[in-house]
């Protein structure tokens, strides 16, 4: 049996959680998310708590934790929400918002548009072109901070692209004349 999954959740105020059968529903200020539990994983609320229990332990034991860590993660992103901020450096590479579109300008010849999912707000701040992302779901706000910065990774000589705010990127030395 999962240690992690063992630990009860706790529902905090303004947060509400239901079950039906395998479907967990998740509401709160922030959004509404849902959830299929795996087989043989069921949970059930008690106490302002919801508690994951495995049925019978077989090779499905596995994912008692991990029903466990995504109930608490909806829950988190319910009541506070996500969030990733990235970093745009280089000159002339630009961010911007236009209604549901990320408009990014890295270098190539054309405007790179990202079109942003439903659930997900995208501000950046112009004076040092720093994106904030923002949602509800952990997996989909990690997912498109890594779809943006995959556009222009970045690079070691001169640090130009998109990276995350707390990432540390190893400079190297360019060509050096021979002599």
């Amino acid at each position: 049996m999962s240690r992690i999954g063992k630990q009860p959740v706790t529902i905090p105020s303004g947060v509400t959680v239901e079950i039906n059968g395998d479907l967990v529903k998740v509401s709160g200020s922030k959004g509404s998310l849902q959830y299929n539990l795996p087989e043989l994983v069921t949970a059930s609320v008690d106490n302002n708590e919801v508690v994951c229990t495995l049925n019978e332990k077989s090779e499905t034991s596995s994912k008692h934790g991990l029903a466990r860590t995504i109930i608490s993660n909806m829950i988190k992103g319910c009541a506070e929400g996500f969030k990733k901020t990235l970093e745009v450096h280089g000159v002339g590479y630009r961010a911007n918002v236009k209604g549901q579109e990320l408009e990014l300008s890295l270098g190539f010849s054309h405007i790179v548009k990202y079109p942003i999912p439903q659930g997900i707000t995208i501000e950046v701040d112009g004076k040092t072109n720093a994106m904030t992302i923002q949602g509800a779901d952990k997996h989909l706000v990690g997912q498109v901070a890594a779809e943006i910065r995959s556009f222009r990774k970045p690079e070691p000589y001169k640090g130009k692209g998109v990276k995350y705010d707390y990432e540390r990127i190893r400079r190297k030395a360019g060509k050096s004349a021979a002599g």
